[in-house]
């Protein structure tokens, strides 16, 4: 999606679910959950399709998530990136944390879903800047991980 914020797509989404006679179930759908993820193959109105597929197998409701950058988090994401890699002020992760700001308090993540026979089918509508964002964030994860380990394995040679 070339916007980097979803706002205005949200209200198209929100009037074309409730055109259609369907509610939405403010509801996120995790990984481990059986889902099968619609492709749009480059249609930006492939959401418009994946919609209509609910209602044709006669979902009464759209699960629907969103993201927006909070501008807290991404304080806090700011300075861990700055601890992580104190005192390098130009490491990658930081560069990236403070690149984000721009970001803060705009809509970068939809996601919609419904149930049918068991499996949920999902749609996700995703700017570049939260795709970064996510990105990052597993970084500064298997960073910790990394740390928590190396300490954990080191305490363990002491005994």
């Amino acid at each position: 999606m070339s916007t980097d914020n979803l706002l205005s797509l949200k209200d198209d989404m929100v009037a074309f679910i409730e055109g259609h006679g369907m509610k939405r179930l403010p509801g996120y759908v995790t990984e481990d959950i059986p889902s099968v993820l619609w492709e749009d193959r480059g249609n930006t109105d492939a959401w418009k399709d994946f919609v209509e597929m609910a209602k044709h197998v006669g979902s009464p409701f759209v699960t629907f998530s969103e993201m927006t950058l909070d501008r807290e988090e991404l304080d806090t994401l700011i300075e861990e990136a700055g601890e992580m890699n104190f005192p390098d002020e130009e490491a990658a992760e930081l560069v990236e944390a403070k690149w984000l700001r721009k970001y803060a308090d705009k809509l970068g993540y939809i996601q919609l879903g419904f149930v049918y026979q068991g499996i949920v089918f999902m749609h996700e509508t995703t700017t570049e800047w939260y795709e970064r964002y996510q990105a990052l964030l597993e970084n500064l994860e298997a960073f910790q991980d990394i740390v928590i380990d190396d300490a954990h394995s080191h305490g363990d040679e002491d005994e």
